[in-house]
């Protein structure tokens, strides 16, 4: 028996012009009709469950790949870059997109440069980075020590 077609959804943070753009543009140019964007920023449910699961929006992108009844998660670097590489683009833009991120290698070294970017563009919106902040943050932790409890990848 063969297997569908892998259904792809990459849940973005539409809070920022850069995330969407990239996604708007994956979707309507990238060759994949099987590729959904989904603004989690506007998905309150589907953006918990992913934090629950160790892909914080705030921390970058999550690719969702549906097959055969499984469903797995890439998270940041490795969400844009298994995305990349299976571009099939139609724009100029796009096309240059493929070619620098299609690398894992390559988007892990330059992904930190992409979450600065949001978060600049986040910022001029007056926006929040993390859409789901901790209720109750302990105002005695440090950034270091906060980091330090995230979970490792």
């Amino acid at each position: 028996m063969k297997s569908q077609p892998a259904r792809l959804r990459l849940v973005f943070d539409g809070g920022c012009p850069f995330c969407r753009s990239f996604a708007e543009l994956s979707e309507l140019k990238g060759g994949l009709p099987q590729l959904e964007i989904v603004d989690g920023r506007a998905n309150d449910q589907l953006r918990q469950a992913l934090k629950a699961q160790g892909c914080p929006l705030s921390r970058g992108a999550v690719l969702m790949v549906e097959q055969d009844g499984d469903t797995r998660l890439f998270h940041g670097p490795a969400a844009v870059a298994l995305l990349c590489g299976q571009l099939r683009p139609a724009a100029g833009l796009l096309e240059l997109l493929k070619m620098v991120f299609a690398s894992r290698e390559r988007t892990e070294r330059l992904y930190p440069l992409l979450l600065w970017a949001r978060r600049l563009a986040l910022g001029w919106r007056s926006l929040p980075i993390d859409p789901d902040p901790d209720p109750d943050p302990d105002p005695d932790a440090t950034s270091e020590s906060h980091q330090s409890q995230q979970p490792q990848r």
